[in-house]
């Protein structure tokens, strides 16, 4: 399983770290809702890889058979390795070359929550609470933790509904009726 866990892992990692990295020259051109949904986009189609390393070691490795819980075992292994992936080409892209990318984005926020009508001493909550989220993101563990935290959910999906797609298990061999003996 490793073998397959890591060209897959590996694979699907260089597809969204590529892709990721191509889309955040397209963010301020197509602003914020339409990137999140091509980031999104992004990570659907890399994480599409686990089902076909799935399949892939059910068909070449396990002849064919493969239970829930192993197929789920390969899936998750396959996304964290590309969550792994997706971490450190933001890291490196974020403290590299775009320092202040999400700066704009914690001031478009705060804009947001001052422009939305509310309480004041709400909305004055609100843009504490991104603030301390802003300085917290520099620290880079948490930045990191932060971006790890985002495709993880969508390839737990994928995973789950791989796994339940791609589980098959050993056929069951007909039991031979007994003789039926009479007196």
């Amino acid at each position: 399983m490793k073998k397959i866990v890591l060209t897959f892992g590996l694979i699907s990692g260089l597809i969204i770290s590529v892709l990721m990295g191509g889309s955040l020259l397209l963010a301020d051109k197509i602003g914020s809702g339409h990137s999140m949904a091509l980031g999104y986009t992004i990570m659907v189609a890399s994480f599409l890889l686990i089902y076909f390393g799935i399949r892939s070691y059910r068909d070449n490795t396990l002849a064919g058979q493969i239970s829930f819980g192993r197929a789920f075992a390969c899936g998750i292994l396959i996304t964290l390795i590309t969550t792994v992936c997706y971490v450190a080409m933001w890291e490196v892209l974020y403290f590299n070359f775009m320092p202040h990318f999400m700066d704009s984005y914690f001031a478009a926020q705060i804009h947001k929550v001052q422009s939305s009508g509310l309480d004041p001493a709400i909305a004055a909550a609100q843009v504490a609470a991104i603030q301390r989220s802003q300085q917290l993101y520099q620290n880079p563990f948490v930045n990191m933790a932060y971006t790890f935290m985002e495709p993880l959910p969508v390839g737990l999906v994928i995973t789950l509904i791989s796994a339940a797609v791609l589980r098959r298990k050993a056929p069951v061999e007909p039991r031979t009726a007994s003789a039926v003996t009479t007196t």
